[in-house]
Parts: C-alpha cells; structure tokens; sequence
C-alpha cells in the first residue's frame, strides 16, 4: 500500500462558528481514545481535518475504528509530496496505478497557498495529461469518475488523496449532554442508543432485571449490547435495577390488563431518581408509535406523567424493519435476538390496556408503597463501566 496517512474530515461540525473548535477538540479526543491500540501512529489536529500518519499500521484496521467514530463525514487515504510540479505528477500517477480497477478519474486541485504559482484549473489540466499519458486505458470523467484524486496544495506539502471512505457522521459524542437509556434487551433500545450517540449525547443504561426470574445469561446479553453501543462513543455506564420486588407487588395489587402501565411509570420514577443522580438531562426510551400496547399516544402519556424530565424517543416513527435494519447494521440484531427474557416479557398480561387512564392508573398505585419500592430499588443498583479497554480485550480474543 502507497499511502502513509488518513485524513479525516469533518461534517456538522463546520457548521458550529465559535464553538467549531471545542467540537474538533472533542473529535480528537475521541480518535485518541479509539485508536489506542495502534501505538505508532502519530495523530495531528489541523483547523479542517484531522491527519494520521500510519508509520506501517494496518490502515483497513485503523479505518476499521475510524468509520465507527460520530463526528466524522469521511476519512480519505494521502500521501504527501513536494511542492513543485514533478512531484505532483509522480504523486498522482502513483496513486492512480495503487487504485486497481479504476478506469475513469477526475482531479481536483485546490491552492491552500496562493503564493504557489500554477492556478487550480491549470494544475488540473496539467496533471490530468500526465496521468492519460502515462496510465494505459484509463480517460477522464468529470461528471461520475471512478475516482477523483484530490490534490491539496499547503504552505509546506502537498497532500494527494486517493480512496474516500464515508465516516459516521453526526457529532462527537459528549458534545449534546447525557441521556439515561432505558435498555432492554430487545432490538430497540439499542438502536436508540445508537442513535442518540450520534447526535452527540452521551448515553448511559439502565436496565431492570428481576432474577430469578430473569437469568445471569439475559443480563449478559444486556452488557454485550452496551458494549455494542460504547464502540461508537465514549464509555458507557450500565446500571443494573432489581426490579423483582416492585414487579411482585405490581402482580399481586394492580388489574393484569393495567400491570404494564403501572410496571412503565413505576421504571420511569426511578430512572427518574438515577438521572438526578447521574447529571442526565433527560430519558430516553426505544419505543415506536403504536409499535405495542404501552406505546400508544394514550400509554405514553400517562406513563410520562410521572417524571418532569423530558423522554427522547428516538424511534417513535420507524417501523420495525426499519429499526431491525439499524440493528443488523451496528451488529446489535444478533445479541438482541437472543432467547433470553427481560423482565418486561416475564409478566406480560394476555391484553394489556392500550388507552390507560391516568386517574385509574393513580388509584392503584395507592394499593402499594410506590415511593418505598423506588427508593429501595434506587438504592440497590448495581454499576458497570464499558471502556474502550473491555472492546480491546475482546478484540484480542479473536485473534
């Protein structure tokens, strides 16, 4: 492989004005953290990019990481150059023979440095003869080119870029506050996490777990999600609820077709308590409009009415093949498919109210001590930490 550098650009976050720079500062940080591993790459911040210098990584590894990082619109492979005329004709015909199977090409010169003397268009003109006279069946295409190599003239170097892979794009996780995520272990709740991280949030789990009822391997299907949903962002914290206490009582003093509303406003109160505890500025949940009994517009609003903190639902409009494809595509379908129950499934009721009332769902909370059972279910959550080392360690296991 020619190239010694990746370039990774930058997507909304050019659009930030004054505050661009604490979003590129937190990119960087990021791209640090993620890439760890590979100790002997040199990572350099410029004002529009970031630039790593492979110094003989494994650029598909590196890219590897980089196409999960938010924040990132594209990552480009370079080399670099002198700043004279022989050195971009050498540059780009090296680039053009690396990319095997490219028939039609494209360049695009830009100066940096306006001191250099040969214009954009000239250099494209220029540099695209050199390459139709020394590359064998190739032409060029201006309009839909196999590729485009990009030539960027700097104050002191040359960059010329060759393949462009897409990024993840969104913002630098940290960047938009932080949620607590209701996780289940089922499809959605992942996917909203997935979601949320990229618009920026920070995203931190809660999940309700009623052993013995549910077992050691449902909860581990939980962690192996979080962990799924901290490869795309910063560490994330799982806080484990036993819930078995307040489901028994919910079973044994409220109606079966109202267990799942009282269950819902029961989980939100607590999370409710962890958030202030955590810093979350709000809730966040996988729910999708209509999608089961306690998410219609009836259910979630009077489940909502327990908690001031504002509920993101970022899947309210999906449908389910829409939220399965997301789930294939950030590997979280597999562990969610698991045969595994979550406590939500263990007491389902054959037909659970669709339209709750709130005045009816309040008179039988009076039948069991509500605030007791969240404070003693609060005090007894259990917390664990997803770093970028635990996805290391299970890298390592694979080789």
């Amino acid at each position: 492989m020619i190239y010694d550098y990746l370039v990774i650009r930058f997507g909304e976050i050019t659009l930030k004005g004054k505050n661009k720079m604490n979003f590129v500062q937190k990119l960087e940080n990021d791209v640090k953290d993620k890439l760890s591993r590979f100790s002997m790459l040199g990572i350099k911040r410029h004002f529009d990019d970031i630039e790593i210098q492979l110094n003989g990584e494994d650029a598909d590894q590196v890219l590897s990481v980089l196409t999960r990082i938010f924040g990132i619109q594209n990552i480009s492979s370079a080399i670099k150059v002198e700043n004279n005329l022989d050195a971009m004709q050498d540059g780009v015909l090296r680039v053009m023979k690396a990319e095997n199977g490219v028939r039609t090409f494209k360049i695009a010169a830009r100066r940096k440095d306006k001191r250099f003397p040969i214009h954009g268009s000239e250099l494209n003109q220029g540099l695209g003869a050199y390459v139709l006279k020394n590359c064998e069946g190739v032409s060029v295409d201006v309009h839909n080119p196999d590729i485009t190599l990009r030539v960027e003239v700097g104050y002191h170097e040359t960059r010329i870029y060759g393949h462009e892979y897409d990024g993840a794009g969104g913002l630098p996780v940290g960047t938009s506050g932080k949620v607590l995520l209701m996780l289940s272990g089922g499809i959605d709740s992942p996917v909203a996490g997935y979601l949320l991280a990229k618009r920026g949030a920070t995203v931190e789990a809660i999940h309700f777990q009623s052993p013995p009822y549910t077992s050691d391997r449902a909860k581990q299907k939980v962690i192996d999600l979080t962990k799924k949903i901290q490869s795309f962002g910063g560490t994330v914290r799982l806080h484990l609820v036993p819930f078995t206490k307040a489901q028994l009582a919910i079973r044994d003093a409220v109606p079966e077709d109202y267990r799942i509303t009282i269950m819902r406003r029961l989980m939100f109160r607590i999370a409710e308590k962890l958030a202030e505890k955590t810093g979350a500025l709000a809730l966040a949940t996988g729910e999708s409009l209509g999608q089961v009994a306690s998410q219609t517009m009836e259910s979630m609003n009077t489940i909502n009415q327990v908690t001031d903190l504002p509920v993101l639902r970022p899947l309210i409009t999906m449908d389910k093949l829409d939220i399965a494809r997301i789930a294939k595509q950030i590997d979280t379908y597999e562990i969610s498919i698991r045969p595994y129950e979550d406590c939500c499934t263990i007491f389902l009721p054959k037909a659970p109210r669709t339209k709750p009332d709130r005045l009816h769902a309040e008179r039988f909370e009076k039948s069991f001590d509500v605030e007791a059972l969240t404070d003693e279910a609060v005090n007894g959550i259990e917390t664990l930490t997803v770093t970028s080392e635990d996805l290391e360690d299970a890298f390592s296991d694979l080789l």
